[in-house]
């Protein structure tokens, strides 16, 4: 009889270790909209308080873009600065792993056309291209600019609102295509879509 119970004992351990569990699902993270497209998630509107706007990395390009959406968060009402009781955070990314046909935008020594002389240098960029070189066929998606913004309240952390966006566009306009996925975010910003993302012809 014993040697029964430890052969069910033993089947039964078997094979509830020969199957995995099921991962523990994350929600949509990772997932986000197809190049082109834009995607808000409103859990709730952007409350008409003020918003401190963070960058993920600090970067010309994504300064520029922060500029623009703090002019769009303060035209709907929003008081904004370096501080507040909400944080937007601002992640740009700009990839171009097809080595770039205008790689003159922010090679060492250069300063784009709109910065003035003596104002805040910015920090030297290598001149190298960043991009694969494994000799394989580079993406023919083309360069790529990524927009991603989340809100949360500094109290609880709880995100109150993203939106994702992302284009296909040039390194001597991505910061104009840039300001008008962002124009095309806040437009109708209050509510769940997902559309076109507003990128430049």
């Amino acid at each position: 009889m014993r040697i029964v119970a430890a052969l069910v004992a033993v089947w039964a351990l078997a094979h509830t270790t020969s199957t995995p569990a099921p991962a523990q699902g994350y929600g949509n993270i990772g997932t986000g909209p197809k190049l082109g497209e834009m995607e808000i998630k409103a859990w709730q509107p952007i409350p008409k308080t003020k918003v401190a706007v963070q960058l993920g990395s600090d970067t010309r390009l994504g300064r520029e873009l922060r500029r623009q959406v703090m002019v769009r968060l303060s035209q709907r009402g929003n008081e904004v600065g370096f501080s507040g009781s909400n944080v937007m955070r601002l992640d740009v990314s700009y990839f171009d792993l097809q080595g770039g046909s205008q790689r003159n935008y922010g090679e060492l020594g250069e300063r784009p056309g709109y910065a003035e002389t003596g104002s805040n240098p910015f920090l030297p960029t290598p001149a190298n291209p960043i991009g694969r070189n494994t000799g394989r066929t580079p993406s023919t998606a083309g360069p790529t600019l990524r927009i991603s913004l989340s809100l949360y309240a500094v109290d609880t952390g709880k995100v109150l609102w993203s939106a994702t966006s992302s284009c296909v566009t040039q390194a001597d306009i991505s910061q104009r295509a840039g300001e008008m996925m962002i124009n095309n975010i806040f437009d109708n910003a209050d509510k769940n879509r997902v559309g076109d993302a507003g990128c430049p012809l």
